[in-house]
């Protein structure tokens, strides 16, 4: 199957990101996981930009089920104040990963005439700030409290005001978890150029 190496991929990166959210730098605003996770939209502008939008939306199906399924592994594991990941954090991610990634795949490919860079830096952009904008606000942000009832409670400690960015004025703690979030996601998108470039050019180049 050709477009293998893109599921494997792609399921790694979304196993991986899983494991790594546990483990906190920057005094909390960042996880290991934040790094990795960007790396789904490279791997599905790949496939989009080889092998076409069907080849792209059937790995974004594969990254979605493995989220699913850690999630529902997450789930199980009770830890001090409740499961490791809570429904409502679930919710969030899934339906993050599957807007932000087939609208990843829809601006690519209205971008992908123009010159090589505009359409993966364009689509994983506008992608990003969705991603981030709706995992934020449906897992943490206090407007969807009464939608959770008791899950409110495993996820309050990120509507305490605190200084954005750690110095900043008081804002709830997701808006700074979001922003720097978002953050690496830009700077993971621009690296990602560079291995953009040559696979692409490595497959798509003449046979001799």
């Amino acid at each position: 199957m050709r477009i293998l190496p893109g599921v494997l991929a792609m399921a790694a990166i979304v196993v991986a990101s899983n494991i790594l959210v546990q483990f906190l730098i920057l005094d909390g605003l960042l996880t290991w996981g934040a790094f990795t996770y960007p790396l789904a939209f490279l791997v599905t502008d790949l496939m989009n930009r080889i092998y076409g939008v069907s080849a792209a939306r059937r790995v974004v199906l594969v990254g979605l089920v493995a989220g699913i399924v850690c999630s529902l592994i997450g789930s199980q594991i009770q830890l001090e104040f409740g499961p490791a990941v809570p429904v409502r954090v679930a919710i969030a991610s899934a339906t993050a990963f599957g807007v932000a990634q087939l609208l990843d795949i829809a601006v690519f490919n209205r971008l992908r005439m123009g010159v090589w860079w505009l359409a993966p830096l364009g689509s994983t952009l506008v992608s990003s700030v969705v991603d981030t904008v709706i995992f934020f606000s449906i897992a943490f942000a206090a407007t969807f409290n009464s939608f959770s009832a008791g899950a409110a409670d495993q996820i309050i400690w990120a509507q305490d005001a605190v200084p954005f960015l750690n110095a900043g004025p008081l804002v709830p703690l997701w808006v700074s978890l979001a922003v720097a979030d978002w953050s690496v996601k830009i700077l993971v998108a621009l690296i990602a150029l560079l291995p953009f470039r040559l696979i692409v050019g490595r497959v798509t180049q003449p046979r001799p």
